[in-house]
């Protein structure tokens, strides 16, 4: 399989780069670091820069990742987060990020009284339907 300058699929950095055309953003207008890591990962994290710092310099939003011990795929999942990040900075409740949120509280909000209500009315109405057909069952073997 070929890989890109990330380490990953080229689909996966073709999708990237369409989505940073889309909103504009520039490799020019990314100052790109690079700092060593902590944490888990033994002497490689130790020897090595693998976490990296990107500064969007027009809307001036930083982002570090050190998601994972080689730079290549930390430098690839940084630009994504970034990308994110400017996304819904930019279209607001229109993004993808927002959209994924709202969906989440909407699951996880309690139900209203009504809705509750509704909710054991059917419950009520298919345990009348069971009982009716248990009957109708029973009488039959009988």
């Amino acid at each position: 399989m070929n890989y890109s300058k990330y380490g990953v699929s080229p689909n996966k950095e073709r999708g990237l780069n369409d989505i940073m055309k889309k909103l504009n953003i520039k490799e020019t207008d990314i100052i790109e670091r690079f700092i060593r890591s902590r944490g888990p990962g033994g002497q490689n994290v130790n020897k090595t820069s693998t976490c990296v710092y990107l500064k969007h310099l027009p809307s001036g939003v930083e982002i570090k990742c050190q998601k994972y011990r080689s730079q290549a795929l930390n430098r690839f999942f940084a630009r994504r987060i970034l990308v994110k990040k400017i996304e819904t900075i930019l279209l607001g409740e229109k993004s993808q990020e927002q959209k994924r949120i709202y969906k989440l509280k909407k699951q996880k909000r309690k139900r209203s009284k009504r809705a509750k209500e509704k909710i054991l009315r059917q419950k009520h109405i298919l345990s009348e339907k069971k009982q009716a057909r248990r009957s109708i069952a029973q009488s039959q073997y009988e």
